[in-house]
């Protein structure tokens, strides 16, 4: 246990749930609890509006008239706002606060579901969707920002709960919007609809997070006076595009999306040609993405007691690359491992976000960091399961498709390897503290 941990332990419980700024400037004392609960509940909305679309899309499309162009641009349109808008979160971060942009980020998230199963034709269904997933951008972005800049000592735990709460809201949707759809009468528009509920509730708690938080930070700049300004240049943050972890970041963060977004898209299929029933492969999708749930907890804690976190990405590789051999060689004989083996190396997404709260040493550079790791990933992302999709339909099986899938696990693990070296953005950039 390192010093800074026993220093936490020993501390009253009072002072645990106290945040500080990084002026050191004393928050509110119920605001320690307040926004692990808000952190919580930010997570569970970041998948609930793609994944509740997927589990409706053949009833959305019809309903909408949607032709396949348009059905095959949706599909495509998640990862290519996160790239998009991800890209802008560090300026409105230092324009008013990474918690007024996620709370902000919360409030698109809610009106575009809110506006969506009222669509009457495609473009206005796209642009709503637009709208949520513009929220889910910059919250992605600046929650490892917050568990940084207000959980400095628990950069794992706190990322760990995140993740865990984000595939579980990922497994939620994806296996109750059909059932609770039928439930509400059978129509797509109260299936969709029903999923704004979370995030108005989330809105509603991180507006009084928001507001505390911004009246300790002008308290903090009025107290610290002429240096203010200077915390403000300061705030700009390391120059990431120089640094060779963060490319590192950025292209595991790309190649690992791009597996979970395969997987998500393909597995159930891969199952079906091999024999087997469309039901059981629904259930084998289920149990991937449900892997992600406890591993999601314990992954970014056990990576945030090590100092080299390449180790774990060369494990969750090798597990990776197990499944997909398993899928070449006897896709149904042993689909439950390697169902249960993807599932397992899919945990890279908590292994990446915790790594990027650990390769910056100031809120600052995490804002950075986890901006351009994100927005890079992503467009990086974009084209994998078209390309799979394409190997798919013009050999006419799996082998090819699955070759590829594992020969890009290769990268994936020694990029790993090189991001998880104990090393800052600010060091490789020449920024001193």
């Amino acid at each position: 246990m390192s010093d800074e941990e026993t220093k936490t332990l020993d501390r009253p419980a009072a002072d645990r749930a106290t945040v500080t700024t990084p002026h050191g400037t004393a928050q509110p004392t119920w605001l320690g609890p307040v926004l692990i609960v808000g952190i919580v509940l930010a997570a569970l909305n970041l998948r609930p509006a793609i994944t509740s679309l997927g589990a409706l899309f053949e009833e959305t499309r019809t309903g909408l008239g949607m032709s396949g162009t348009v059905a095959g641009l949706i599909t495509s349109v998640p990862a290519l706002c996160f790239a998009v808008f991800g890209v802008t979160a560090p300026r409105l971060s230092r324009r008013f606060g990474p918690v007024a942009v996620v709370c902000a980020g919360m409030a698109a998230v809610a009106a575009g579901l809110l506006i969506r199963p009222f669509a009457d034709g495609a473009a206005g269904f796209l642009a709503a969707s637009a709208l949520s997933l513009a929220g889910i951008a910059l919250t992605n972005v600046l929650l490892p920002v917050i568990v940084k800049r207000y959980f400095p000592d628990r950069v794992g735990t706190m990322t760990g709960l995140y993740s865990m709460a984000l595939a579980a809201g990922t497994s939620l949707a994806a296996a109750a919007t059909v059932p609770l759809t039928d439930a509400l009468g059978g129509s797509w528009r109260t299936g969709l609809l029903m999923w704004a509920s979370l995030a108005v509730l989330a809105v509603l708690l991180w507006l009084p997070i928001a507001r505390a938080t911004r009246r300790a930070d002008r308290a903090a700049a009025a107290a610290a006076g002429s240096g203010a300004s200077a915390a403000v240049r300061a705030d700009a943050g390391p120059r990431v595009a120089r640094s060779r972890t963060a490319w590192a970041l950025a292209c595991y963060f790309g190649l690992q999306a791009t597996g979970a977004y395969i997987t998500m898209g393909w597995l159930p299929q891969i199952f079906r040609d091999a024999g087997v029933s469309a039901s059981t492969a629904g259930v084998l999708l289920a149990v991937t993405m449900v892997m992600g749930v406890p591993l999601a907890f314990v992954i970014p804690g056990l990576a945030g007691r090590m100092r080299n976190q390449g180790a774990i990405a060369v494990t969750l590789g090798v597990f990776g690359l197990t499944g997909y051999l398993g899928l070449y060689f006897a896709p149904a004989a042993g689909a439950w491992a390697w169902a249960l083996l993807l599932g397992v190396s899919n945990c890279a997404f908590p292994l990446v976000i915790t790594m990027i709260g650990l390769r910056a040493k100031s809120p600052a550079g995490v804002v950075k960091l986890s901006a351009f790791a994100q927005s890079t990933g992503y467009l990086i992302s974009i084209p994998g399961p078209l390309v799979i999709g394409t190997l798919y339909q013009h050999s006419g099986g799996w082998d090819l498709p699955l070759a590829l899938m594992a020969g890009l696990l290769v990268p994936q693990i020694a990029l790993g390897v090189l991001a998880g070296r104990d090393r800052t953005i600010e060091d490789e950039c020449g920024v001193r503290d």
